[in-house]
C-alpha cells in the first residue's frame, strides 16, 4: 500500500515538474562568468544572457541581498536587439535609479518593483557595447528600506554568450 502511495505522489510530481519545465529556462551553454539562456514565451522563444555579482563584493556585506542578476535579452523577432535590465532579490525604493558604471561609463536605469531598465531605450546598444569591450561592471541601488546597496559583475564571457544568443530563435 505505501509503495503505492509514493509511486502516485513521484508520478504526480513528475507530472507537474514536466509541464513547468515548458516554461522554466533551459542554459544553453556558461561562458566563464556569464550564461546564455532562453524560455519559451507566449510569441516564441526569448533568448538571454545572465550573470551575477561577486558573492565577496556585495555591500553592506552583512545585508540579506537575495538573488542579485544582470541580464540582457534579446527581443522576440527582432534583429540582435537587446535590453539590458538588473533585477534584485529585494524591492527597491520607489523612484530610484539604479546606477551602473562600465569602465568609465555611466548609466541610469529607472526602477519597478525588484527591476530596473535603462531609463533611455536608446541607450542600449551602447551599454551592449561597454559590456562587451568593458573590463568591470558596478552597479549601485537603493532598497525600500533606503539601505544603499553595491554590486560588482565580471564581463568575462559576455561577448561569446551574446554571440551565442545571436542565432538562437
Amino acid at each position: 500500500m505505501f509503495v503505492k502511495k509514493l509511486a502516485a505522489a513521484i508520478l504526480a510530481v513528475l507530472a507537474v515538474a514536466s509541464s513547468a519545465a515548458a516554461q522554466a529556462p533551459t542554459r544553453i551553454e556558461q561562458f566563464k562568468a556569464w550564461g546564455a539562456y532562453f524560455y519559451q514565451g507566449s510569441s516564441g522563444k526569448v533568448c538571454y544572457v545572465l550573470t551575477v555579482p561577486d558573492p565577496k563584493q556585495l555591500t553592506p556585506a552583512k545585508v540579506n541581498h537575495g538573488d542579485v542578476f544582470f541580464l540582457v535579452t534579446q527581443r522576440p523577432g527582432q534583429n540582435i536587439s537587446y535590453e539590458p535590465q538588473a533585477m534584485l532579490g529585494y524591492d527597491l525604493q520607489a523612484g530610484s535609479k539604479v546606477s551602473v558604471k562600465v569602465d568609465d561609463r555611466n548609466f541610469v536605469l529607472f526602477t519597478k518593483g525588484r527591476s530596473a531598465w535603462l531609463e533611455n531605450a536608446a541607450e542600449e546598444p551602447a551599454l551592449v557595447a561597454a559590456l562587451r569591450s568593458g573590463k568591470s561592471m558596478t552597479m549601485g541601488a537603493v532598497s525600500k528600506k533606503g539601505t544603499q546597496t553595491g554590486y560588482v559583475f565580471s564581463l568575462s564571457g559576455i561577448s561569446a554568450a551574446l554571440k551565442k544568443i545571436e542565432t538562437c530563435r
